[in-house]
C-alpha cells in the first residue's frame, strides 16, 4: 500500500485507497472518475485550429494594459508561468488576449478555468464577442454535452476532462473557494496543462507570493482602472443589527431616487431570504443565493435593470459586472467575508467607463482584521498608480 499513488491527483495516503475484485483505486479523486492504480493517464484528444487574426474590441487597450499586456506574453515565451496581479475592473481579462492569440497562431491549445460557474458564462460571452469566428464552448453544471471547442471556458472542476489537453491555461480566481488551498484541485489542474499557466487574481495568496519570490513565477501588476480613477473605498459604519437594517434600508431607497441600483451582500443564505422580503416592502428587490433555481433569470433581469436590489451572499462576489451599482455590506465582520472576498465585493463599484464613481458601506458590529486589511490593500492600491 505504501508503494502505490494515484497517477491522476499524486494520493499516497494508504486510507484514501479502495480495493475492488483485485483492483486498487483512488477514493480521493473518485468524484471525476474512478483511476485505477497502475493505470495510465493518457493525453485527451482535442481539436486544434491555426487562427492568426486579431480580437475585436469595442475599445482600445490602455496603455498601462498594453504593457501589462506585453509583459505576461514575453514570460511566457520564456516557458514561464505568470501571475497577474490585477485591480478589480482593471480589465485583466482583456490582457490575456495578446496571449491567447499568439498560442492560437501556432495551433496551440488554449483554456481559461474559472472556480464559479456564473462567472464562466460572463467570460464565455465575452470571449465570444472579441473571439469571431471561433467556436468557444463553456464547460460548467448544466455545460457538458459539448466539452471541445476553439477556445474551451471551465470551472476548475471540469478540468479532470483534459489531462495534457492545454499549451496555455488560464487561471482566473485562484484565491476564491473551492480552488484556493485545495490540493486536489490543485493536481488536477496541474494535469491539464503541458505548457504555461497564467494566473490572474485581485489578491495573490501566500503560497503564490513566495513562489515568486522564489522565482518559480514572474508577477504582473495592473493597478489602474481603463478610466484612470481610483479604487472606492468602502465607509465602514460599526453599528447593531437593527441599525444596520435600518441604515441599509435608508441606503438602498437613497440609491433608488439617484436611479442607482444596489447589490447588497450578506453573509449567509437564510439572511438573503429575510432580507429579500424586507427590502422589498421599499424598493424593488430579488434575492439570490447558491440553491436559488432560477439564478441566472433574476441576473439577467438585474442586468436589464427591472430590478432596483439584488440581495446575494458570496456566490457573486466575483465576475459580476454591472454598470453603476452600488454596493452594502451586512454583517461585514462575519467571517465568511475574508479580506480577499471584501476587496472583490467592493470592486463592483466604479467599473464604468461612463460612471467610474460610487458609494460602498461596509455595516459591520466592529471592524474586523479582514474589513482594516480590505480597507488597507484597495488604499494601497490606489497609492500605486
Amino acid at each position: 500500500m505504501n508503494s502505490m499513488r494515484c497517477p491522476r491527483c499524486k494520493n499516497e495516503d494508504p486510507r484514501l485507497f479502495g480495493y475492488d475484485n483485485g483492483v486498487y483505486y483512488c477514493r480521493r479523486c473518485i468524484s471525476f472518475s474512478r483511476v485505477n492504480i497502475g493505470d495510465s493517464i493518457l493525453p485527451c484528444t482535442l481539436s486544434k485550429k491555426v487562427w492568426k487574426e486579431k480580437p475585436k474590441l469595442d475599445y482600445e487597450l490602455t496603455d498601462a494594459q498594453k504593457e501589462a499586456s506585453s509583459k505576461a506574453l514575453s514570460y511566457l515565451k520564456q516557458g514561464k508561468d505568470v501571475f497577474v496581479y490585477a485591480a478589480t475592473g482593471a480589465g485583466k481579462t482583456e490582457i490575456t488576449f495578446e496571449s491567447i492569440c499568439y498560442y492560437l497562431a501556432f495551433g496551440k491549445k488554449v483554456a481559461f478555468a474559472i472556480s464559479r460557474r456564473q462567472v464562466v458564462l460572463e467570460i464565455a460571452q465575452r470571449l465570444r464577442k472579441a473571439f469571431k469566428g471561433l467556436s468557444v464552448v463553456e464547460v460548467a453544471q448544466d455545460y457538458t454535452s459539448i466539452t471541445d471547442g476553439d477556445l474551451i471556458v471551465c470551472t476548475m472542476h471540469q478540468l479532470y476532462r483534459y489531462p495534457y489537453g492545454f499549451d496555455l491555461l488560464i487561471l482566473d480566481e485562484v484565491d476564491a473557494f473551492p480552488y484556493a488551498g485545495n490540493q486536489l484541485l490543485e493536481q488536477i489542474v496541474q494535469l491539464s496543462c503541458k505548457g504555461q499557466k497564467m494566473y490572474l487574481s485581485a489578491t495573490p495568496s501566500k503560497e503564490i507570493l513566495l513562489q515568486i519570490q522564489q522565482k518559480k513565477m514572474e508577477m504582473v501588476e495592473l493597478f489602474v482602472r481603463p478610466h484612470g480613477h481610483p479604487l472606492i473605498i468602502p465607509k465602514v459604519i460599526q453599528a447593531a443589527l437593527w441599525r444596520q437594517v435600518l441604515i441599509l434600508i435608508c441606503f438602498c431607497r437613497g440609491c433608488k431616487k439617484e436611479n442607482k441600483q444596489v447589490l447588497v451582500f450578506v453573509p449567509r443564505r437564510n439572511d438573503c431570504l429575510w432580507m429579500t422580503i424586507l427590502l422589498n416592502f421599499f424598493v424593488k428587490t430579488k434575492g439570490v443565493h447558491s440553491q436559488t433555481e432560477d439564478k441566472d433569470q433574476i441576473l439577467e433581469d438585474y442586468r436589464q435593470k427591472k430590478i432596483d436590489v439584488l440581495v446575494c451572499t458570496t456566490l457573486l462576489e466575483r465576475g459580476i459586472t454591472i454598470p453603476s451599482v452600488q454596493v452594502a455590506v451586512f454583517e461585514g465582520q462575519h467571517a465568511v467575508y475574508t479580506a480577499a472576498s471584501l476587496i472583490q465585493i467592493f470592486g463592483r463599484i466604479g467599473r464604468s467607463m461612463k460612471d467610474p464613481s460610487g458609494k460602498g458601506i461596509c455595516l459591520c458590529q466592529y471592524a474586523s482584521s479582514s474589513i482594516r486589511e480590505c480597507v488597507r490593500i484597495l488604499k494601497q492600491m490606489n497609492a500605486s498608480v
